[in-house]
């Protein structure tokens, strides 16, 4: 019987193609229905995806929150309908003798703890309807400023009105509005011209491969997926023996020496560092499983 692939691919997301279609396409080279994705990228973008295969798609939720790093360009002296150059023009203005340091000084000041609106175009929902949709039925709703942390926007003048930029931020964070915003802050607008996604977490644009090369080796059967544990990197660990191991994956708790003193999840994982589950620690040493990936039988995780 053939094993089900179960981990994590870092694809680079290249232009044009939706999150959704970068899943399909992993599906497809895969032959695998269980497949999903942790960050939504907009279409024009490019950059880091990180995408759960098999049962490792139960572990995105541990990936969703993470901090992000952006670099690419954006234009001063126009906006668009989207906040990004694949949008229409809504508006020009005369921004020549804007000075390079009140550039650089208007991007200092959008950095630390932000209040920010998402933008029309964009994947969330509102009432059921996502925003993208709203906003082409040419339907504008209220949205609710969501608090953001941004750790770095530094921006480098290209000439013509063109900037390069590179931001820290933390997840949920539109780059779309921010650029949106330096521009209204200098008294004229700004859009995105491109966008790239250097990290994710932990794993950065070095890890990632082309989606077309990810297809390409999957179909050689030389495809190769990140172990889960490394889906789960930034939580506390706890090597576990095997009746351990047993009692997990068959749903009960097991006990442990180290006392947290508050509750927290915990990723346990064989002594080779393989993962077993992760589990829910109240403090008091007893780890409850919440999410299990090792099977009934099985000596270690399939992959």
């Amino acid at each position: 019987m053939t094993t089900e692939p179960i981990g994590l691919a870092v694809i680079d997301k290249p232009a044009g193609m939706t999150s959704h279609d970068v899943v399909a396409a992993v599906r497809r080279a895969l032959s695998i229905k269980r497949v999903g994705h942790a960050g939504t990228l907009d279409p024009p973008a490019t950059g880091v995806l990180l995408v759960g295969v098999g049962r490792a798609t139960r572990l995105l939720g541990f990936l969703q929150g993470t901090d992000k790093a952006y670099e690419g360009t954006f234009v001063l002296g126009s906006t668009t309908s989207t906040l990004d150059a694949a949008g229409e023009v809504t508006a020009t203005f005369e921004m020549d003798g804007v000075a390079d340091e009140a550039v650089e000084a208007a991007a200092a000041r959008l950095t630390g703890e932000l209040d920010q609106v998402p933008p029309m175009v964009s994947a969330l929902s509102v009432g059921g309807r996502r925003l993208h949709e709203l906003a082409r039925e040419g339907i504008e709703v209220e949205r609710e400023p969501r608090r953001i942390v941004v750790s770095a926007f530094d921006v480098a003048a290209v000439g013509e009105g063109t900037w390069r930029y590179r931001i820290e931020c933390s997840s949920g964070t539109y780059v779309r509005s921010l650029v949106d915003d330096l521009g209204r802050a200098l008294g004229g607008g700004a859009h995105v011209a491109t966008l790239r996604r250097t990290r994710v977490g932990a794993f950065t644009i070095d890890q990632a491969l082309a989606l077309e090369t990810f297809v390409a080796r999957a179909a050689e059967g030389t495809a190769e997926l990140l172990e889960p544990a490394a889906m789960v990197g930034a939580l506390d660990t706890e090597r576990v023996t095997t009746s351990d191991v047993d009692a997990l994956v068959h749903g009960r708790s097991i006990r442990v020496a180290t006392r947290r003193g508050a509750p927290s999840s915990v990723a346990v994982c064989r002594e080779d560092g393989s993962l077993v589950a992760v589990c829910d620690d109240d403090g008091d040493g007893r780890l409850r499983p919440s999410v299990v990936l090792a099977t009934q039988g099985a000596d270690s995780i399939d992959g």
